[in-house]
């Protein structure tokens, strides 16, 4: 059965929406086209999904239209595809695609490029067009998909929901002599179960002194009877990224581990409460750090500490901006969507991460799901 509440999808009223935004932003910034490439910002535009290759397949973006670049013998596989309406220009195989994007241009005018476009094909228009003619399309194209609209919020709530229902099914499985791929397994499927198509789009199982590796170990273990537990799992909505991390332990915790936990924990409600309309997002991660070093630990990267940034973005990417992270300035702004999961590792023993995530409103942090009570107790 399908998890309830599934929230719809993006319609293409919002994606045009998008697109007359960024022309706006073209306008002022003097940028004639946007070339999107076969990356999450055509999907973000046009819903057009395309994994990319050696062949370029995107869209460019002028003023006044929106044209798809397409290898003339996918043509008819891309018009299958869910995607705005648009022309289709075609390319053959000993055709260049960087002379076709000029021709759609014209030769005047700057023509910014999606950021995750690959380095060949910036070469390609470089050689072709000159380089004087480009311009990295960085900010232009992530301001814009910086804050999440009301639809794009309620897929990733629902996503979240849906992985912390997976996260306290695999809880309830956990026993003493079972294997961390068993564990993997079980939760794709459960993804799946609860109508999460592609199931997992990642799983981390770490079990005993491998939960102080960030972001887990080589090999299968097995889990052994007082050992600290870790999983990281996720999965896609529309395209939109769950992403949860639950430590814990299944029997009564030693002294340090409890000690640990409830620090962490402390640290991640300090950050939530750090997070404010206008702070800067390095706030949040001071404020992480300013808790570690209360209790002794720290400071900065330094370990028994946090070895990483407190927090990422996420949305059609599962690590976009904002980030979380000492020296970034960026102000928080409603509809902005990130991680909290400023993780304390020791050593060789033990790493513990309550990763939950939060979005902003104009009233201040809200949390996607709710966070852990304590180190046996991982679920609200």
């Amino acid at each position: 059965m399908s998890f309830p509440g599934r929230p719809a999808l993006i319609s293409d009223a919002e994606r045009r929406e998008r697109l007359q935004s960024l022309r706006r932003k073209m306008e002022t910034d003097g940028i004639a086209a946007v070339l999107l490439g076969s990356t999450e910002s055509l999907r973000y535009f046009t819903g057009l999904v395309w994994h990319q290759s050696e062949r370029l397949l995107g869209a460019v973006v002028t003023p006044t239209a929106l044209t798809y670049i397409v290898p003339a013998f996918e043509r008819s596989r891309v018009e299958t595809l869910p995607h705005l309406d648009g022309d289709i220009a075609t390319w053959d195989e000993e055709e260049s695609p960087a002379a076709l994007v000029g021709s759609l241009v014209g030769p005047r005018g700057v023509i910014a490029l999606d950021d995750a476009l690959p380095l060949f094909i910036y070469h390609a228009l470089a050689g072709t067009l000159g380089v004087g003619r480009l311009a990295d399309g960085t900010q232009l194209i992530r301001e814009l998909r910086l804050c999440k609209s009301a639809a794009e919020i309620a897929l990733i709530k629902y996503a979240m929901e849906l992985t912390l229902e997976v996260h306290k099914r695999a809880h309830a499985v956990m026993k003493p002599g079972i294997r961390a791929s068993e564990v993997v397994r079980y939760i794709d499927e459960q993804h799946r179960a609860l109508g999460a198509s592609g199931g997992s789009s990642f799983c981390i199982v770490s079990f005993g002194a491998a939960t102080s590796l960030p972001h887990g170990a080589d090999g299968d273990q097995v889990l052994e009877k007082g050992q600290p537990i870790l999983v990281d799992t996720g999965t896609r909505i529309d395209g939109y990224h769950s992403d949860l991390t639950r430590s814990y332990m299944i029997d009564e915790p030693d002294a340090d581990f409890a000690r640990i936990w409830r620090i962490e924990r402390e640290a991640q409600q300090a950050v939530f409460d750090a997070a404010q309309i206008d702070a800067p997002c390095h706030r949040l991660d001071d404020a992480a750090r300013a808790v570690l070093a209360r209790h002794g630990l720290g400071p900065d990267y330094r370990l028994p500490g946090l070895p990483h940034r407190a927090g990422h973005g996420l949305g059609l990417e599962i690590h976009e901006g904002p980030y979380i992270v000492r020296g970034n300035a960026t102000p928080l702004r409603s509809g902005m969507c990130f991680s909290n999961e400023p993780m304390i590792v020791v050593p060789d023993r033990f790493g513990i991460r309550l990763e939950d995530h939060i979005y902003m409103t104009d009233a201040g942090p809200q949390w996607f799901t709710k966070p852990g009570k304590g180190p046996t107790e991982p679920f609200g």
